[in-house]
């Protein structure tokens, strides 16, 4: 099926004030407007794919700001607000005293075919999870999987719309969710009621839901898989991977616990005594990593990937993509099966550590990275990164880049200054060079079986406090998480490379 897009663009110019609806309508490449970003006090801006530019030479004033929340809906409690029966988004920033100051209008597209490369997953019944960057196209995917569910397949579906992105704002939906229908959500901490209710009250085929992010969200899907409705949805982070360490998204997965196993069979299976595993069946059948907007990677069998990671071995799996010519293409890795060396540089790239620097000497990290023949990668995009890298300077600051890095909770090293024994010390902290892969892997997960072990002793009362051996940086950040996952409290102490866990329970 080829692409049909439709943008509803004149709606969203319509609210725009003539002062800056006039400049844009004049450019050669606005059908291609990506948002409108008017900010008390600053000139107007447009956004496009390759460019922003200004569409005024005045600032910004209330007048103006007034003129565009006069002609849309009202704001919910997530600051969002649209433009009926369009999938337009105005999003709002206040100022302390609940005044607008600023407003970002993007422009909605219900874009038909996005889902050609994955329309056979979408017709077997299964429920899929999709897992993506921001504005790599999750939502537009997910409204056409909606209209083909409904029209084509000829399925009863309910959307739980949060923030009105699926179907539009007002109480008609847009037209590119075909028959399926829509439930909005008054406020974003009722959307797992919501879903609760949609399957008590409309009996359902399926139910879609955007941006599964709470721990009552993911319970709220679990208990609607179990009744036999197909789900389909989208979740907070880019892999499989990210979903496993989220403590409260885990579940979405089949969730991880720590299992003891007896001397015998610790000794047949050649592992720890402690070890993961995944808790029960997963709540979706099948995860979608959308990398781009043609490009997806997918695990077929959701339970047997985790399986697979928790226990060291090879997974399955597939990548997707629409060629020049429009057709897809499809590599398969099995589980077992060596991957191919085409291309090469993209098999070392996936085991490469990936690091995203701000405020640290790029070369002298490049440099030193060669000098130790390490596998490391240094990325431009922040969610590509598996650790953070700043220097204590920029720590302290806290600019956004620092605070963009916690609440994505990526790794974080701080690097004390920009000196060459620095950045070799943190080198060394992530690639110990004294062990081969097969250990560092045994290393690894005796690390996490030892944070499980901590937990357990001190769940149990057995232990009031737990210090763990010296890890790195990475390492301890798991372990803090699997406290975390438990509600215990946990916190690092001492110096590299000494520098250890301490697992305890927290006084109330």
């Amino acid at each position: 099926m080829q692409k049909i897009i439709t943008d509803d663009m004149e709606a969203l110019l319509d609210i725009l004030p003539p002062r800056i609806k006039e400049p844009l309508c004049e450019q050669n490449d606005v059908r291609e407007l990506l948002e409108v970003v008017i900010d008390l006090g600053r000139p107007p801006e447009a956004r496009f794919p390759t460019r922003e530019m200004q569409l005024n030479g005045r600032e910004v004033d209330e007048a103006d700001i007034d003129y565009v929340v006069s002609r849309i809906g009202s704001f919910g409690d997530d600051n969002r607000a649209g433009i009926e029966r369009t999938l337009h988004r105005i999003s709002a920033i206040r100022n302390r005293r609940g005044r607008i100051v600023g407003l970002t209008c993007r422009l909605g597209r219900a874009v038909f075919g996005t889902i050609k490369v994955i329309e056979d997953l979408v017709q077997s019944g299964k429920s899929i999870l999709m897992l993506g960057r921001p504005g790599v196209g999750k939502t537009t995917m997910l409204r056409e999987m909606a209209r083909v569910l409904a029209d084509d397949l000829g399925k009863r579906v309910i959307i739980v719309d949060t923030s009105n992105e699926i179907a539009g704002d007002g109480d008609i939906p847009h037209p590119a969710i075909g028959h399926a229908r829509r439930m909005q959500v008054t406020t974003p901490s009722l959307q797992h009621a919501v879903m609760i209710e949609a399957v008590e009250n409309h009996m359902p085929e399926v139910i879609v839901i955007d941006e599964i992010g709470t721990e009552l969200e993911a319970l709220a899907a679990r208990t609607i898989a179990e009744r036999g409705v197909q789900l389909v949805g989208t979740a907070h982070g880019n892999t499989l991977d990210n979903l496993m360490m989220n403590p409260t998204l885990a579940d979405l997965i089949g969730g991880i616990q720590s299992v003891t196993l007896g001397d015998e069979e610790a000794r047949r299976r050649g592992t720890q005594k402690s070890i993961l595993e995944r808790k029960s069946p997963p709540t979706f059948d099948i995860v979608v990593e959308i990398q781009d907007r043609d490009k997806v990677a997918i695990h077929t069998d959701v339970g047997e990937a985790v399986d697979a990671v928790l226990g060291g071995a090879p997974r399955s799996t597939e990548t997707r993509w629409l060629d020049e010519n429009g057709e897809i293409q499809v590599e398969k890795t099995d589980a077992g099966e060596k991957k191919p060396d085409r291309p090469r540089k993209e098999k070392e790239n996936g085991k490469a550590v990936r690091l995203y620097l701000f405020g640290v000497n790029r070369t002298r990290m490049l440099q030193m990275a060669r000098d130790m023949h390490l596998d490391m990668q240094i990325v431009e995009n922040l969610h590509e990164a598996g650790m953070f890298v700043t220097s204590k300077n920029y720590y302290r600051r806290k600019p956004q880049k620092v605070r963009d890095a916690e609440n994505m909770r990526l790794p974080i090293y701080v690097l004390r200054s920009n000196t060459p024994p620095q950045v070799r010390q943190l080198l060394t902290t992530i690639f110990p060079q004294s062990q081969s892969h097969t250990d560092r892997s045994d290393s690894f997960q005796s690390a996490m079986g030892e944070a499980e072990e901590a937990v357990t002793q001190v769940t149990s009362g057995e232990e009031d406090t737990v210090e763990l051996s010296p890890q790195s940086s990475y390492v301890r950040r798991l372990q803090h998480l699997i406290a975390q996952r438990s509600d215990l409290a946990s916190h690092s102490l001492g110096k590299d490379p000494n520098r250890r866990v301490r697992i305890y329970k927290e006084q109330s």
